[in-house]
């Protein structure tokens, strides 16, 4: 009996520590995402009170780039539609940050124990990530269109204004800011009930 009680102890421990990769099922509802995921709510809401970042801007951007989902990672890349040639970039977990990014994060905020498929580091990351593009670009922490463009491009590509030349990606920008507006609305009447 003790063998078997020191069993599900060891797998409730193991279990606990693995991370919760899956997407959440509703991705169109604020409220119902926040009751599915407190966690991740929680690590908004801190990333909020930190860095200014508001709750659905955070959201929005992360259901942009990874769909909730912690360790996604960008498509592998193939030569003559066939041969692995590696993946599109460094871009990994719910941020999707890529590595020099992530360690310029970590060495300015000391945060050396981040890791990017942890929400409440990918939500720090991202607070910090927008109050620079804020302070460098001067695009508004809540501006989720152009902090969005300002993530995707790099302050340095954004400056130079390299996402005029992609209607892709002003059309993603324009649904992030639409989910994002989207969010805030549902957010305001969940927490009135």
């Amino acid at each position: 009996m003790r063998k078997v009680f020191r069993a599900v102890a060891l797998l409730l421990v193991l279990g606990s520590c693995g991370g919760n990769y899956s997407a959440p099922r509703n991705l169109d509802n604020a409220c119902g995402l926040a009751d599915e995921r407190p966690k991740y709510y929680r690590a908004m809401q801190a990333a909020e009170r930190r860095w200014g970042v508001p709750v659905h801007v955070q959201m929005a951007v992360i259901h942009q780039e990874s769909k909730f989902i912690g360790n996604a990672r960008t498509p592998y890349r193939f030569a003559l539609g066939v041969i692995p040639m590696g993946r599109q970039s460094s871009a990994y977990g719910y941020s999707q940050a890529l590595d020099d990014t992530w360690r310029e994060y970590q060495e300015e905020t000391g945060r050396n124990g981040a890791r990017r498929d942890r929400i409440q580091d990918a939500t720090d990351f991202m607070g910090w990530y927008f109050v620079k593009s804020e302070e460098r670009l001067g695009i508004h922490r809540a501006d989720a269109r152009n902090q969005y463009l300002a993530y995707h491009e790099g302050r340095a590509g954004f400056a130079r204004g390299s996402h005029r030349a992609k209607p892709w990606l002003m059309a993603v920008s324009d649904r992030v800011a639409s989910r994002s507006e989207t969010y805030r609305t549902q957010l305001e009447n969940c927490r009135r009930r």
